[in-house]
């Protein structure tokens, strides 16, 4: 059973590394990592300024989730499962938490500037293509951009596509 909760500062550097790990699957060499870094690195800052949770089965974490808002806008920071888990449901799990969370505090679309290799996994839980966003971490690279439109229901809580 995967359950969704709270960082804590202590998790930071774990975090950190799942990050690295579950982003190197793509087959990125040692030089994109490094350039790819700080971007992946989590931050006791994060944890006050964003909403940054993981996802844990017993005692192991096996994802971290993080979005962050901008008026109606909600970004997704960081989706990242642990290598051994993918497709295994951990991804949809936090995406679902993603999209709830957001739409909860009044986002209208989730925007997800996606590794090229995660792009379809988005698109299957319902991301719309939007163009591309300049990469973060590597100038002259672009990502694309997609976005999932958030709709509140009737009883207050949120549904996604």
């Amino acid at each position: 059973m995967i359950v969704i909760r709270e960082a804590q500062t202590e998790e930071c550097s774990l975090l950190s590394d799942l990050c690295v790990r579950s982003k190197a699957v793509w087959g990125y060499d040692t030089e994109f990592m490094e350039r790819c870094r700080a971007e992946l690195t989590v931050t006791p800052e994060m944890l006050r300024e964003t909403d940054l949770r993981v996802a844990a089965t017993d005692d192991r974490i096996v994802g971290v989730v993080q979005i962050s808002f901008d008026g109606t806008d909600a970004e997704l920071d960081k989706l990242f499962v642990e290598p051994d888990l993918l497709r295994g449901g951990v991804g949809r799990t936090l995406l679902e938490w993603a999209t709830m969370a957001a739409a909860l505090r009044g986002a209208t679309r989730l925007i997800i500037d996606a590794d090229p290799g995660a792009a379809n996994f988005y698109r299957r839980m319902g991301g719309v293509d939007a163009g591309t966003a300049p990469s973060a971490s590597i100038p002259g690279r672009h990502l694309p951009r997609l976005y999932i439109p958030l709709v509140p229901t009737a009883n207050g809580e949120a549904d996604s596509p």
